[in-house]
C-alpha cells in the first residue's frame, strides 16, 4: 500500500513537472534561464530554485544519517554547509562588482586557460557527483519500498533519470527554473506535513533532540562542524548550479535570493536531521540508509510523505545539474556549438556518465560531498587574497593550491589504501578529513602569500 502511494504521488509530480516545463526554448532561455518574454527570473523563482537544488536527496539523507549517529552535532555540522549561501552570495557580488559575468570569466582574466581548466575539472566532478548520488537515493528508496521486485532499484534509477533528462533537455535552464518552483512548493507542503507529524509524536521531545548525543556519540559531529567551517568559503564556488544562478538577474535581486535561500534551506536541513536524531533517541536499528528504519518507526502516511519529499528533491537536483552541465560544456569548455542540440548532447553525456557511476559506485553519500568539497578548497586562498584583498596571485601559486586540494581529495577517497593511510592520523574518517583540510589550506595560503608578495614586490620595484 505504501509503495503504491509513493509511486502514484511521485508519478503525479513528474507529470506536473513535464506539464510546467516550457513548450518552446530559445538558445537564450536554454542557457540563460530567461522567461518566454525574455525577462530574467524573479526573486522567488531564484530563491525556490536555489533551495530545491541544494536540499537535494543526498543532502537530506546526509543530514538525517549524521543526526542518527552524532546527534544534534551531526545535523548542525551538515547545516553549516548551508552558510555557503552567505559566502557564495558575497563572492558572486564581489565578482560582479569587478565586471565578471561568471566565475570562469573572473578566473580567466587572472589565470588564463590553465586556471579556468583546473576549475572546470572540479565543477565537472561536482556535477557528476550530484547526478550519481541523487540517482543512488532513488534506487535506495525503491529497493526499500519494493524489496520483492527484482532489480527495482536499477529500474527506478533508469526511469527517473530518463524522465528528468527528457524535460531538462527540452527547455534547459528555463525548464529547470520553472519546474524547481513547482517541485519546491510541493516539497514544502509534503515535507511540512511529515515534520508536523514528527513534532506531534508522543515520543518526540524537543529538548531531548537538541541535546541528543546520537548513536555513536557527538565527538565526530563536532569534528565535522570544524571541517564545514574550513570548507564553507570555497564550497559554494565549486557548485555550478548555485554559481549559475548568481549571474542571471540584477545584483540587488541576487543578493536577496542568496539570503532567503540560506535561511529557508537551513531550516529544511535541520528539520530533516530531526528525523535521524529521533530515530536514534527511540533506539531504532539503522537499516538501509535510514529508509528501512523509518519504515518501521513512522506511521505509514508519514513515511510515505517523507519518502516522496526525498524523491522530489532528487528530481529537482537532476534537472538543475543537467542544465549546468550543458552550460559548462557549451559556454565554458566550448566542446559543443552554442545551440539547443549542443546543450542537449551535453546533458545526455552527463546523464549517462552519472547513471553509470550510480550503477557501479560504492562510495558512501557523504564521501561524494567530502571529496568534491575538499577539491574545491584550492579556491579559498585564491579568493581571500585575490578577490577580497585585490592583490595579484600568480598562476604558479594558483596551481600549487589546486594540486594540494586535488591531492587531498584523492587521499580522502582512497584513505583505506595503505599508501594513503600511512600519511593520515589513525582516527575516524572525519578526523582524517579535518587533517587533510588543514594541510590543504596551509599549503594553499603559503603558496598564494609567497607568490603575491613576489608579484607586489616586482610591480612596486
Amino acid at each position: 500500500m505504501q509503495a503504491t502511494a509513493i509511486i502514484s504521488i511521485f508519478a503525479t509530480i513528474i507529470l506536473l513537472s513535464l506539464l510546467f516545463a516550457p513548450r518552446r526554448a530559445s538558445v537564450a532561455s536554454f542557457f540563460g534561464g530567461q522567461t518566454d518574454t525574455g525577462q530574467a527570473p524573479s526573486l522567488w523563482t531564484l530563491v525556490l530554485s536555489q533551495v530545491t537544488t541544494w536540499i537535494f536527496a543526498r543532502s537530506l539523507m546526509n543530514a538525517a544519517i549524521l543526526g542518527f549517529y552524532y546527534g544534534i552535532a551531526g545535523t548542525l555540522a551538515y547545516a553549516a554547509y548551508y552558510g555557503s549561501f552567505l559566502t557564495g552570495g558575497y563572492i558572486v557580488d564581489r565578482m560582479r562588482a569587478q565586471g565578471a559575468g561568471s566565475v570562469q570569466s573572473w578566473l580567466s582574466e587572472r589565470f588564463g586557460t590553465t586556471g579556468t581548466s583546473a576549475y572546470n575539472i572540479v565543477i565537472a566532478l561536482r556535477l557528476l557527483s550530484e547526478v550519481f548520488a541523487n540517482l543512488l537515493v532513488v534506487g535506495l528508496i525503491f529497493s526499500a519500498a519494493l524489496p520483492d521486485v527484482a532489480n527495482i532499484g536499477t529500474i527506478a534509477i533508469l526511469t527517473v533519470g530518463v524522465l528528468a533528462l527528457a524535460y531538462s533537455a527540452w527547455g534547459g535552464l528555463s525548464a529547470a527554473l520553472r519546474t524547481d518552483v513547482v517541485q519546491m512548493s510541493l516539497f514544502l507542503v509534503v515535507f511540512g506535513a511529515a515534520f508536523v507529524a514528527l513534532l506531534l509524536r508522543p515520543e518526540f521531545n524537543f529538548a531531548a533532540v537538541m541535546t541528543a548525543p546520537g548513536a555513536s556519540g557527538p565527538h565526530n559531529g563536532w569534528v565535522l562542524l570544524l571541517v564545514a567551517a574550513l570548507q564553507v568559503f570555497s564550497y559554494p564556488v565549486h557548485d555550478p548550479v548555485m554559481m549559475d544562478r548568481g549571474f542571471l538577474t540584477d545584483r540587488a535581486t541576487t543578493r536577496k535570493s542568496f539570503f532567503h535561500a540560506f535561511w529557508l534551506s537551513t531550516l529544511c536541513i535541520l528539520a530533516f536531521g530531526f528525523f535521524g536524531i529521533q530515530a536514534s533517541l527511540e533506539g531504532a536499528a539503522y537499516e538501509g540508509q535510514l529508509i528501512g528504519t523509518w519504515a518501521t518507526m513512522l506511521p505509514g502516511w508519514v513515511f510515505t510523505l517523507l519518502i516522496v519529499s526525498l524523491l522530489v528533491s532528487a528530481l529537482s537536483t537532476l534537472d538543475s545539474a543537467l542544465s549546468s552541465a550543458a552550460r559548462l560544456v557549451v559556454e565554458e569548455l566550448r566542446l559543443a556549438p552554442r545551440s539547443l542540440a549542443g546543450g542537449r548532447i551535453a546533458m545526455v553525456v552527463f546523464a549517462l556518465a552519472g547513471g553509470a557511476l550510480t550503477l557501479w559506485g560504492n562510495q558512501t553519500l557523504f564521501d561524494a560531498v567530502a571529496v568534491s568539497g575538499t577539491a574545491s578548497m584550492f579556491l579559498t586562498p585564491v579568493l581571500v587574497v585575490g578577490l577580497l584583498t585585490g592583490r595579484d596571485v600568480p598562476l604558479w601559486s594558483y596551481m600549487v593550491s589546486f594540486a594540494a586540494a586535488f591531492t587531498g581529495a584523492i587521499t580522502y577517497m582512497f584513505r583505506d589504501n595503505p599508501v594513503f593511510s600511512a600519511l593520515l592520523y589513525e582516527g575516524h574518517k572525519y578526523e582524517q578529513l579535518l587533517q587533510i583540510c588543514v594541510i590543504v589550506l596551509a599549503i594553499g595560503f603559503a603558496a598564494v602569500a609567497l607568490g603575491s608578495r613576489r608579484v607586489d614586490a616586482r610591480v612596486g620595484g
